[in-house]
């Protein structure tokens, strides 16, 4: 079977996440996979859609199609795949305003598929509006990548970790107070920041560690506690709680805001806590904070259940609904 791929930046995470760690175990099972980026100029788009012709389906991630777009490729392609993992069909600036920009060419992109993947159960809801054949295929991660022996300082220290992009920042901002509460009571906790930007507490030390992929996971294993953070709105519903997996891979148990599939993710009171106002995040961390044997139990207990996500067990998921 031959596969072409077409996505924007093959560069970011989410392509990272959801196709390029797949494509090698694809491979191994007979679909043989091109993956080409989405160029500029609409010329080029054209040519790049008449390959379409040339291989059995198109794996199209992420991109919302124009018009012009969408006649070619609807042209020249067999079998179309749309796959999607964040509610592109609002806007993440305001979203609760309709945006017909974002909306149209969602809306566009999936009609023209012949099998859309949603990231989750909740962007699923919004494609099956418009197409039949919708499958929810969760991002998944390797999980032997984190078990590792990494050094932890031996400082007395119990780091808060949180984990993600500027763009995201803003959640964790949303935890100033609790976070300077929390200082002003314990003055052994650290805030650990693994990020491209940063920011500073009054009362709590901040350890700013650039993101790198080659750290990452050493970042997260010698930290103790996962927070995650996420405001109640159209657009952050459809994240697909990625850091969550990552704490969890990473033996640490995490604190998150009850939204979406964090909510699924975290089961509450066995891999850590459901908060949903200051107060609820204030018990939650100090509870952990004070209970490492209960920070480990569940920390176990959350490395069990993200299994379910290894890469290895989505990985066939996808190949199942490709070869279908």
């Amino acid at each position: 079977m031959k596969l072409l791929v077409i996505a924007r930046n093959p560069n970011r995470a989410s392509f990272r996440l959801r196709i390029a760690c797949y494509l090698e175990l694809l491979h191994s099972k007979g679909i043989h996979s091109e993956v080409k980026i989405l160029p500029a100029g609409a010329l080029a788009r054209r040519k790049l859609f008449q390959q379409a012709a040339d291989v059995d389906c198109i794996f199209l991630h992420k991109k919302r199609l124009n018009a012009f777009d969408a006649f070619w490729l609807r042209r020249y392609g067999k079998k179309i795949i749309y796959d999607f993992d964040d509610a592109i069909m609002y806007s993440a600036d305001t979203p609760e305003r309709d945006s017909p920009a974002h909306f149209r060419p969602f809306r566009r992109t999936v009609e023209l598929a012949h099998k859309v993947i949603a990231g989750n159960p909740y962007l699923a809801d919004h494609a099956l509006k418009f197409h039949r054949d919708v499958e929810v295929l969760p991002t998944g991660l390797n999980t032997k990548a984190y078990r590792i022996e990494a050094e932890t300082k031996k400082d007395g220290k119990i780091r808060l970790v949180w984990i993600g992009s500027k763009s995201t920042l803003s959640y964790l901002l949303e935890l100033k107070s609790v976070l300077e509460e929390i200082g002003g009571c314990f003055n052994n906790v650290v805030l650990r920041i693994i990020c491209d930007q940063f920011f500073d507490l009054q009362n709590m030390p901040v350890e700013k560690h650039a993101w790198s992929l080659e750290t990452q996971v050493a970042d997260l294993v010698t930290s103790d506690i996962g927070l995650a953070p996420l405001p109640d709105n159209r657009f952050a519903r459809g994240k697909c709680g990625f850091k969550i997996l990552q704490y969890a891979a990473a033996g640490l148990p995490t604190i998150t805001s009850p939204v979406g599939v964090n909510a699924d993710y975290v089961k509450h009171g066995e891999t850590g806590y459901h908060a949903s106002d200051h107060r609820q995040w204030i018990d939650g961390i100090t509870e952990l904070i004070q209970k490492p044997e209960l920070r480990k139990e569940m920390g176990c207990a959350a490395r069990t259940d993200v299994e379910r996500f290894d890469i290895e067990v989505i990985g066939e998921k996808l190949y199942r609904l490709l070869i279908e």
